[in-house]
């Protein structure tokens, strides 16, 4: 596999993880699209070995979450007249769930899953670190650069989804 699909792929399945009840997920509907199984059979496999998944590794969503997870993903717009509720799976849910489906494509994408969610605990963990090294120069510099800290802050800062702009055609506005 070359390098450039393998830094899509990751950049696929990372858009395809949430962060729901404060942990990093995925649903079942995209884990079944990334496995290359439609999602009956996966929950049909996942129910078949239902000791293998604790509840830290998937847990079924509420109808509000779902409505929230729908609402803000357009990918996910099959699943709002659907009358079950998705599962969400851990990152060890995830891997289990490549366990169970026994399939060279189910390792291989499990092994891409994982590999995601690890990318993401080290770009979370050198968030930190760099936080930690901004405050240490904070101290040693006066107020003149109070504007160039407190913009570093702002690019650190995740995004407030209700602060964004709504996405489609919109006129100029005259000034």
């Amino acid at each position: 596999m070359t390098d450039n699909k393998l830094i899509a792929s990751m950049a696929q399945i990372e858009s395809k993880i949430f962060l729901i009840r404060g942990q990093k997920v995925m649903l079942d509907a995209d884990l079944a699209e990334l496995y290359g199984v439609e999602t009956k059979r996966l929950n049909e496999q996942m129910r078949r070995n239902i000791e293998r998944f604790p509840e830290d590794f998937m847990f079924r969503l509420s109808a509000e979450e779902k409505a929230e997870v729908v609402a803000n993903c357009d990918h996910l717009a099959r699943l709002k007249y659907s009358a079950t509720l998705p599962y969400a799976f851990t990152e060890h849910g995830a891997l289990m769930l490549g366990n169970v489906l026994k399939s060279d494509r189910a390792v291989e994408v499990s092994l891409m899953v994982v590999r995601t969610f690890v990318q993401l605990r080290q770009m979370l963990t050198s968030n930190v670190e760099l936080s930690r090294k901004l405050a240490a120069l904070e101290k040693n510099y006066d107020i003149k650069f109070r504007a160039v800290f407190d913009a570093i802050h702002e690019l650190m800062a995740p995004s407030d989804p209700r602060k964004k702009r709504p996405i489609g055609f919109a006129p100029w506005e005259e000034k």
